[in-house]
């Protein structure tokens, strides 16, 4: 069966990233401590890519991330060619290198 957004992010979640973020002034912050993150802080360990139910061009992408001071949460972003929005931009002033899928569900449920 398909898993859509909310399985993933609930999946995540019993995994511990469950600190919320948002975007406020140009950097990621944690809405409970309220810490500001900027691109450099934020470690990407897995993201899952959707299209919508009724129009596959409602494109969105769930980044499942660690901080340089080791907090976990989870993001749901849009994405695509028509997505401009300062939480993609964001997003995409992550350095490469940060990038991984070290701890994608699918990869370590494909891996037993």
């Amino acid at each position: 069966m398909e898993k859509n957004e909310r399985d993933y992010i609930k999946i995540y979640q019993n995994k511990g990233y469950i600190n919320e973020y948002r975007m406020i002034n140009g950097n990621l912050t944690d809405l409970k401590t309220k810490k500001e993150y900027s691109p450099k802080d934020i470690y990407i360990v897995a993201e899952h890519r959707f299209e919508g139910m009724s129009n596959p061009s409602d494109l969105s992408i769930l980044y499942i991330f660690e901080t340089n001071d080791f907090n976990e949460g989870n993001v749901l972003a849009g994405y695509g060619p028509s997505n401009e929005s300062a939480l993609s931009q964001f997003f995409a002033k992550i350095p490469k290198e940060q990038f991984s899928n070290e701890k994608n569900v699918d990869y370590c449920e494909n891996e037993k």
